[in-house]
């Protein structure tokens, strides 16, 4: 039986009383944020809108974005990534479960160092696909044109951030390659997997 978003109390700074707020609330309070569905135009305004608003609240505390995305459509993943590249405090970015095509692209775009996989999570990465349509010829010919734009645009930002030539991305690119925890460390996605809580 469903039972919606958890409600937990939260005292509000100056209020004497909790009241009950989403749980999702209460943790972005805390900076801790949750990409955990496909990449399309409302969950990007919804997280670059938390970033700007914690970003003005306090330019100190670092953000931690919570990845498991399937991919996504190509121009809100880039706003999201732009928008953790403008925000003054560092993003840190964990991936657990999958992040794929641009799941993974918006992994590899924290702040360098503070980009972590959990160690079963996983990795794909993959050329921007174009849904082309019957249409005009001349309409077809600009769109691919825009989607070289694109494509040009992200291999070279996980070229930049992963340290790897710009060739080999480009190459890699080419089809779907999936990459447990360690190998995208190994390939400069992540910087650390974490470890195991193994203590019980």
């Amino acid at each position: 039986m469903p039972i919606g978003v958890p409600k937990v109390p939260f005292r509000l700074p100056g209020e004497e009383d909790a009241v009950w707020v989403d749980i999702y609330n209460r943790l972005y309070r805390e900076r801790l944020l949750f990409l955990g569905q496909q990449v399309d135009d409302e969950i990007a305004n919804q997280l670059i809108g938390i970033m700007m608003y914690l970003n003005s609240e306090n330019q100190e505390k670092d953000m931690y974005l919570y990845i498991n995305s399937p991919s996504g459509a190509v121009l809100p993943g880039i706003s999201i990534y732009d928008a953790m590249q403008y925000v003054v405090p560092d993003v840190h970015t964990i991936c657990m479960g999958l992040a794929a095509s641009m799941g993974s692209f918006i992994l590899v775009g924290g702040e360098i160092t503070r980009r972590i996989a959990l160690p079963h999570a996983s990795v794909m990465i993959h050329q921007p696909a174009s849904s082309y349509y019957d249409g005009q010829a001349g309409e077809c010919v600009m769109e691919a044109e825009e989607a070289s734009k694109l494509r040009d645009c992200i291999t070279k930002i996980y070229a930049q951030k992963t340290g790897k030539p710009l060739w080999i991305i480009s190459e890699d690119m080419e089809r779907d390659v999936f990459l447990s925890a360690e190998e995208a460390h190994n390939y400069g996605i992540v910087d650390l997997v974490a470890l195991e809580n193994v203590s019980r």
